[in-house]
């Protein structure tokens, strides 16, 4: 074979190899709020192709993984990142900002330098088009948005729906209709979301096994330790399978889907900063230092 031959076959095979690379999904602008249409216990319609997870950067090299609270899992062949808020290490709060932020980047810009020490943070309940929660909404101590126990459709409003709150070092997750009946008192933070995953040990009853609807997702549990459980998936999964995850590996009695598609993570330990510019309420755990 000549030079020129091989310098050709080189070139060809560099440019195979090039096409062959994925590219990172483009973020999808949210303005529904109630949330992904045909949730997988409908039957009728076929959805539009979930979305790839929004790019993440390359951890930095002050990353340090082993200070994380945060940990990769694999469940039934899917990755999901799995972060736990401990009451002896961590605090748990609601941050919306005014106007909403909307991102994690902007959340992490506007932190003072004497802020305390972000663990993770998430995204955390439903919202509008400008980013305010639909649901009830608590931020230290001040109530935003008060319960909402309307009918109506999408993944908020499949009944039983929940909240997720505390106060002090004491997390829980209820169903909305029991925390109406037993809380009178206003908890230090608070974020309606819906439907229920695990409602006392069980998963909710009309998400069905493993239906049709996968969305990148995200939810909260609490153990019976009251330990508060995140999950975020690597890729789209179905609610079932998202159920199961809260049930038989994170082990919480009570989980709470928080949210699909739009599902972001910052993790500083790793390096992780989810890059979505469409979110609504957020809710941050830092260190007890």
């Amino acid at each position: 074979m000549s030079f020129r031959s091989a310098s050709l076959l080189a070139l060809c095979l560099v440019s195979l190899a090039g096409c062959d690379q994925s590219q990172p999904g483009e973020p999808v602008i949210r303005t529904d709020i109630s949330g992904e249409k045909g949730v997988e216990i409908a039957s009728a319609g076929e959805e539009k192709p979930a979305p790839s997870p929004s790019p993440t950067p390359t951890p930095s090299e002050t990353a340090n993984p082993e200070d994380s609270a945060c940990e990769p899992v694999r469940f039934e062949d899917v990755v999901f990142t799995h972060c736990v808020a401990d009451p002896a290490e961590h605090r748990v709060r609601m941050v919306l900002g005014s106007p909403p932020y909307r991102s994690l980047a902007k959340l992490s810009a506007a932190r003072g330098e004497d802020a305390p020490r972000v663990a993770f943070a998430m995204n955390a309940g439903m919202y509008d088009g400008e980013g305010k929660p639909i649901g009830y909404y608590v931020e230290n101590r001040e109530r935003l948005q008060e319960l909402n126990r309307n009918e109506g459709s999408g993944n908020f409003h499949l009944k039983p729906n929940g909240v997720f709150y505390g106060t002090g070092g004491t997390w829980r997750i209820k169903t909305t209709e029991d925390f109406y009946s037993t809380v009178g008192d206003r908890p230090d933070f608070g974020t309606q979301s819906g439907p229920m995953l695990v409602i006392d040990g069980s998963i909710h009853p009309r998400i069905s096994e493993d239906g049709p609807s996968k969305r990148i997702r995200n939810g909260v549990g609490v153990d019976k330790d009251g330990k508060a459980h995140f999950a975020i998936t690597a890729r789209p999964v179905s609610f079932g399978q998202f159920a199961r995850f809260f049930r038989d590996v994170a082990g919480t009695p009570n989980a709470l889907y928080l949210d699909g598609s739009v599902s972001s993570l910052w993790d500083p330990a790793r390096g992780r900063m989810d890059t979505r510019a469409d979110l609504g309420p957020l809710v941050v755990v830092e260190a007890k230092e």
